[in-house]
Formats: C-alpha cells, sequence, structure tokens
C-alpha cells in the first residue's frame, strides 16, 4: 500500500487531470485491469484522516490487489463525477479495471465483479455498514447490509448481501 504524499500544485493537477482522463467507466476500458506485477492495480480515493478506508485497502491486499491511496483535492466532485450520487456514497471511491468500487465492498464482490465483467459503472456498500470490511468493531456483531451494482442508468440492483 502506498500512503499519499504531499504533493505540490503541478502534482494534485496532474492527478486530478490523469483521473478526469480514465475515471469514467467505459466498457471498452473494464475489460482491461491494470496490473502491477503479479498484483491488480486499485486506486483509492479516500480524506487524508480515514483511517477506515486504509483497513480497507489492507482487506484488499491480502489477495491479488496493490492499492493505491489517493487525497484528491475535491473527493466529493470526484465521486460525482464518477455516477455515486449521496445514497450511494461512503467514505472512499475506488477505481479497479475500469469500475468504481464505492465503500467497504468485501474482497470476494471485487473478484466477482472483475470475473462477471458487467456492462455497469461498478459497485458500492452504501454508508459505512458497521463489520464491513475496515469497520470491524470488536464485541460488535456485524450490520447486515447489500452491495450493489450500479448500472450505467444510475439505477442499482443488489449485487451481494452480507
Amino acid at each position: 500500500m502506498t500512503n499519499g504524499k504531499i504533493l505540490g500544485i503541478g502534482g494534485i493537477f496532474t492527478l486530478l487531470f490523469a483521473g478526469y482522463l480514465f475515471w469514467p467507466a467505459q466498457a471498452e476500458s473494464q475489460t482491461n485491469v491494470a496490473e502491477i506485477g503479479d498484483k491488480v492495480e486499485v486506486v483509492m480515493y479516500k480524506q487524508a484522516t480515514c483511517m477506515c478506508c486504509s483497513k480497507w485497502a489492507v482487506h484488499m491486499e491480502t489477495a491479488e490487489f496493490e492499492v493505491k491511496e489517493v487525497v484528491p483535492e475535491d473527493l466529493y466532485a470526484l465521486k460525482q463525477e464518477a455516477g455515486i450520487t449521496q445514497e450511494l456514497a461512503s467514505c472512499h471511491t475506488a477505481k479497479v479495471g475500469g469500475y468504481v468500487v464505492e465503500g467497504h465492498v468485501p474482497l470476494e464482490d471485487v473478484q466477482r465483479l472483475l470475473a462477471e465483467k458487467p456492462d455497469a459503472v461498478g459497485i458500492t456498500a452504501p454508508g459505512m455498514p458497521l463489520g464491513s470490511p475496515g469497520m470491524e468493531v470488536a464485541g460488535r456483531q456485524a450490520d447486515k447490509y447489500d452491495v450493489l451494482l450500479i448500472h450505467n442508468d444510475g439505477t442499482t440492483s443488489v449485487w451481494a448481501s452480507h
């Protein structure tokens, strides 16, 4: 995992411009999964102080994923550009294989997304469900929650239930 570093204005502009060029989930890009050696690259956009996001990154890195943490200047604008509405939002937004993965989505749901390659924007675990990856609390039973598939028209359907 790469922790966010302080970037100058030029570095931030470069990150934002690159994100603008490559952020939209295009069907063509969904067939290409960026790999770093034998790992699949996940770029996670988060607030600098959010530690549950970093815990989700560790969860993802227990498998075939390499997570790069990025602290954008305006996370909420980035979410909006990615098609994440307030109802679908969580604390962090990730990109993997041309898809958006919003929030504390379990590893197996991301693996299934990349294997099945639906024609969709991505998946989300709206809010911050207690007990979801990165949101575990000792001595507290996990909440039941759904991971939703975000269709290209903005509608959703249940992808998985936990």
